[in-house]
């Protein structure tokens, strides 16, 4: 009988000892016991195995129980590393499902996932140290405050540094710490406006636990963000930081192409180019990866369906673009008609401490909305738009900006590829309504606000704009990649004599030659705005 997959099951005990399907990314343990940094931040985008490998670690470092039959026939028992198996105390915590809008219920929340550890090592001391020892008497008093909700942010900042403290003493063995999505109750204080109230107490919360800990012997952090020394991290120095583009760990977050296409097969499916225009065009540190939950569900349903996008609403992330500033928009425009953009990211600093495009761009590329193709140098980086479902999601913040409907945007795209212009100016008509607030009325502004909606088409046309054609520049040009749609090349123009204008445009196309280059079917487009009111003009040409 063929084992079921892990839909939604991210605990490594769980799916070894009710026999799931598992792709082994054990030897991440041998990565984590040979680097040896004191302290380990990993950013990844959510849903790529951060938790399943961080629950992964526990089961394999915990001395409180045995896991020797969940670990029984994986790689990490074929190396030398296999001795350290249950042989040191660990201290783990999730922090997933830490977000709130009121700031002292994310701090009980907080102190319900401490709570949750210090009763795992309340049963195995109590009875068995001095309860009068300054350490276990405070440890035990601590117990009772989580307990009963009556703590301070005092007894929560030191909460884990008294856990680690507590254990050296009784284990005489320094304990490992892991802290799953150690960022998300920074992201919900920003989200919910008391981050700036709060981040003294992240500050303390994270640096006591970290900061030249004697009684620690590593931790593992993991996250979206990297929130830099300068905040969080102020007084941390032994931090090491693995991005999406440093080589280290870059094979276990995130499934290779030969671990999809050996899944898949299990599941009586074939790695098909449709799989991978949706699903794959990740690349961490040069290596090809797959997001992992979409491929379990379409490996499970077998439907080609857009499912990593609806795992989260990305508040910061929809927030920041619709805010983001002129520069960002025109490298966003670039990316979009050309498919690929070459920007300043800065990945070493939080977009939530430093509000500037290159850490905007940092955000998308941690978040995994964006890939690193290769750094061009220091300052630049050329990047891309991974797959399918992240262009939907794009494509759902665009409507969001425009403050139009995704939908009527898909309805525009199915009447102009199938040449039914009457419909398509009905459907194009009622959008320039809904978003004229948001622009200027300028030729320029709907030419963008045009070019931000082609993102639906990336696979379907190579999009250009302000591309040389013929004896000039086109603002938009569609080259369809099949003979069953047509090319589309579309001239803006701006001014109160719309009837005109249009005719303008099209002319301006034909005369200019913007169709040059192309073969079969080519339709010309020339839109007129005034404002609110908008026009077109048409001629489709057989080219070549």
């Amino acid at each position: 009988m063929k084992k079921k997959l892990p839909i939604g099951i991210d605990s490594f005990r769980e799916i070894r000892e009710s026999n799931k399907y598992y792709v082994d990314k054990t030897l991440l343990i041998k990565d984590f016991i040979e680097n040896d940094d004191k302290v380990t931040l990993i950013t990844r985008p959510r849903r790529f195995g951060k938790t399943l490998n961080m629950t992964m670690l526990r089961e394999f470092f915990d001395i409180t129980t045995d896991s020797k039959a969940i670990f029984e026939g994986l790689t990490i028992m074929n190396t030398e590393y296999s001795v350290f198996i249950n042989s040191r105390p660990v201290i783990y915590f999730t922090f997933k499902d830490c977000k709130d809008s009121s700031a002292d219920m994310l701090m009980r929340k907080i102190g319900g996932v401490i709570l949750k550890e210090y009763r795992k090592y309340y049963y195995i001391l109590k009875g068995n140290v001095d309860e009068t020892d300054f350490n276990f008497l405070k440890f035990f008093k601590y117990c009772e405050k989580l307990l009963n909700e009556d703590f301070d942010i005092y007894t929560l900042e030191s909460s884990i540094e008294l856990l680690e403290e507590v254990l050296f003493e009784y284990y005489r063995i320094r304990p490992i710490l892991l802290i799953d999505e150690y960022d998300q109750p920074i992201m919900s204080s920003v989200e919910y406006g008391y981050y700036e109230k709060y981040k003294t107490f992240f500050s303390g919360f994270y640096g006591a636990a970290l900061k030249g800990q004697d009684s620690l012997h590593q931790a593992m952090l993991t996250g979206i963000q990297r929130i830099v020394k300068e905040s969080i991290f102020s007084q941390l120095n032994s931090i090491r930081v693995y991005t999406v583009i440093d080589e280290k760990y870059s094979g276990y977050f995130g499934l290779k192409e030969d671990e999809t296409r050996k899944l898949l097969e299990y599941c009586d499916l074939e790695l098909s180019e449709q799989v991978k225009l949706r699903y794959d065009g990740y690349l961490f540190h040069k290596k090809e990866m797959y997001n992992p939950w979409s491929v379990l569900n379409y490996a499970d349903t077998g439907e080609l369906r857009n499912y990593w996008i609806n795992t989260s609403t990305n508040y910061l992330i929809r927030k920041s673009i619709n805010e983001a500033n002129d520069i960002f928009h025109e490298d966003f425009g670039r990316l979009i008609a050309d498919g690929v953009a070459t920007v300043s990211a800065n990945l070493g600093c939080s977009f939530i401490e430093l509000e500037h495009s290159s850490t905007l761009w940092g955000l998308l590329i941690n978040s995994g909305y964006i890939t690193v193709l290769d750094g061009t140098d220091e300052i630049y980086t050329k990047i891309r738009i991974p797959n399918g479902e992240v262009k939907s999601e794009f494509m759902e913040i665009i409507a969001e900006r425009t403050n139009v409907r995704s939908q009527d945007l898909h309805e525009m795209f199915r009447y102009l590829l199938s040449k039914d212009l009457d419909n398509f100016m009905r459907v194009y008509r009622g959008l320039v309504i809904s978003c004229t607030s948001h622009f200027d009325a300028r030729e320029n502004a709907y030419h963008m606000l045009f070019l931000g909606m082609c993102i639906s088409l990336n696979g379907l046309y190579r999009i250009s704009s302000n591309i040389e054609a013929g004896y000039g520049r086109s603002d938009i040009r569609l080259e369809s990649f099949s003979d069953e749609r047509p090319h589309i090349v579309i001239e803006f123009k701006q001014g109160e004599d719309i009837e005109q204008l249009k005719a303008d445009a099209l002319k301006q196309i034909l005369e200019k030659k913007y169709c040059d280059g192309l073969t079969g079917e080519a339709l010309c487009i020339g839109i007129a705005h005034d404002k609110k009111r908008c026009s077109l003009a048409h001629m489709l040409l057989n080219c070549g």
